[in-house]
Protein backbone atom coordinates (compact mmCIF):
# COMPACT_ATOMS: atom_id res chain seq x y z
CA UNK A 1 0.00 0.00 0.00
CA UNK A 2 0.91 3.64 -0.42
CA UNK A 3 1.67 4.28 3.24
CA UNK A 4 3.37 0.99 4.07
CA UNK A 5 6.75 2.59 3.38
CA UNK A 6 6.47 4.50 6.69
CA UNK A 7 5.97 1.25 8.56
CA UNK A 8 8.75 -0.57 6.70
CA UNK A 9 11.29 2.19 7.28
CA UNK A 10 10.41 2.60 10.97
CA UNK A 11 10.29 -1.12 11.79
CA UNK A 12 13.57 -1.85 10.01
CA UNK A 13 15.20 1.11 11.73
CA UNK A 14 13.81 0.09 15.15
CA UNK A 15 13.36 -3.71 15.26
CA UNK A 16 11.40 -4.70 18.36
CA UNK A 17 9.60 -1.35 18.54
CA UNK A 18 6.32 -1.51 20.44
CA UNK A 19 3.11 -0.90 18.53
CA UNK A 20 2.50 2.18 20.68
CA UNK A 21 5.97 3.61 19.98
CA UNK A 22 5.49 2.88 16.28
CA UNK A 23 2.21 4.81 16.29
CA UNK A 24 3.94 7.81 17.88
CA UNK A 25 6.93 7.53 15.57
CA UNK A 26 4.91 7.63 12.35
CA UNK A 27 2.12 9.89 13.70
CA UNK A 28 -0.73 7.46 13.16
CA UNK A 29 -3.30 6.45 15.76
CA UNK A 30 -2.92 3.10 17.49
CA UNK A 31 -5.99 1.47 15.95
CA UNK A 32 -4.79 2.29 12.43
CA UNK A 33 -1.34 0.93 13.26
CA UNK A 34 -2.90 -2.30 14.52
CA UNK A 35 -4.86 -2.72 11.27
CA UNK A 36 -1.83 -2.01 9.07
CA UNK A 37 0.36 -4.36 11.09
CA UNK A 38 -2.24 -7.11 10.74
CA UNK A 39 -2.10 -6.65 6.96
CA UNK A 40 1.72 -6.66 6.94
CA UNK A 41 1.78 -9.73 9.19
CA UNK A 42 -0.71 -11.60 6.96
CA UNK A 43 1.61 -10.95 4.01
CA UNK A 44 4.73 -12.08 5.87
CA UNK A 45 6.43 -8.70 6.37
CA UNK A 46 6.32 -8.42 10.17
CA UNK A 47 6.25 -10.62 13.21
CA UNK A 48 4.56 -9.46 16.40
CA UNK A 49 5.61 -10.82 19.78
CA UNK A 50 4.42 -10.19 23.30
CA UNK A 51 7.01 -8.39 25.42
CA UNK A 52 8.55 -10.60 28.10
CA UNK A 53 9.00 -7.52 30.31
CA UNK A 54 5.36 -6.37 30.01
CA UNK A 55 2.73 -8.79 28.69
CA UNK A 56 0.48 -5.85 27.70
CA UNK A 57 3.05 -4.65 25.16
CA UNK A 58 3.33 -6.05 21.63
CA UNK A 59 6.70 -5.72 19.91
CA UNK A 60 7.09 -5.59 16.14
CA UNK A 61 9.97 -7.16 14.22
CA UNK A 62 10.77 -7.15 10.50
CA UNK A 63 10.82 -10.52 8.76
CA UNK A 64 13.42 -11.51 6.17
CA UNK A 65 10.85 -10.61 3.51
CA UNK A 66 10.63 -7.05 4.84
CA UNK A 67 14.40 -6.72 5.11
CA UNK A 68 14.71 -7.85 1.48
CA UNK A 69 12.11 -5.23 0.41
CA UNK A 70 13.86 -2.41 2.30
CA UNK A 71 16.41 -1.36 -0.38
CA UNK A 72 13.65 -1.06 -3.00
CA UNK A 73 11.42 0.91 -0.62
CA UNK A 74 14.29 3.28 0.18
CA UNK A 75 15.00 3.74 -3.53
CA UNK A 76 11.36 4.53 -4.33
CA UNK A 77 11.07 7.02 -1.45
CA UNK A 78 14.37 8.70 -2.41
CA UNK A 79 13.37 9.02 -6.08
CA UNK A 80 9.93 10.37 -5.16
CA UNK A 81 11.43 12.95 -2.78
CA UNK A 82 13.99 13.99 -5.40
CA UNK A 83 11.27 14.39 -8.02
CA UNK A 84 9.07 16.48 -5.73
CA UNK A 85 11.86 18.81 -4.67
CA UNK A 86 14.03 19.06 -7.79
CA UNK A 87 12.62 22.46 -8.82
CA UNK A 88 12.99 24.04 -5.37
CA UNK A 89 15.89 26.32 -4.54
CA UNK A 90 18.03 25.49 -1.51
CA UNK A 91 16.31 28.30 0.43
CA UNK A 92 12.85 27.00 -0.50
CA UNK A 93 13.88 23.48 0.46
CA UNK A 94 15.15 24.68 3.84
CA UNK A 95 11.92 26.61 4.45
CA UNK A 96 9.87 23.57 3.40
CA UNK A 97 11.77 21.31 5.81
CA UNK A 98 11.25 23.79 8.63
CA UNK A 99 7.50 23.95 8.02
CA UNK A 100 7.33 20.17 7.65
CA UNK A 101 9.12 19.71 11.00
CA UNK A 102 6.57 21.99 12.66
CA UNK A 103 3.64 20.18 11.04
CA UNK A 104 5.08 16.80 12.07
CA UNK A 105 5.38 17.99 15.66
CA UNK A 106 1.73 19.13 15.58
CA UNK A 107 0.65 15.80 14.09
CA UNK A 108 2.50 13.88 16.82
CA UNK A 109 0.89 16.07 19.47
CA UNK A 110 -2.57 15.46 17.99
CA UNK A 111 -2.12 11.70 17.72
CA UNK A 112 -0.75 11.45 21.27
CA UNK A 113 -3.67 13.48 22.66
CA UNK A 114 -6.22 11.47 20.65
CA UNK A 115 -4.73 8.14 21.75
CA UNK A 116 -4.70 9.26 25.41
CA UNK A 117 -8.37 10.27 25.14
CA UNK A 118 -9.27 6.84 23.71
CA UNK A 119 -7.33 4.94 26.41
Amino acid sequence: GACHHSYILAICRHPGISQEELARHICINKSSVTRHLSHLEEHGYVERKQSTADKRVTLVYPTQKMLEALPEVKRIVREWNEYLTEELTEAELEQFRSVLDRLSARARQYINCKDEAEA
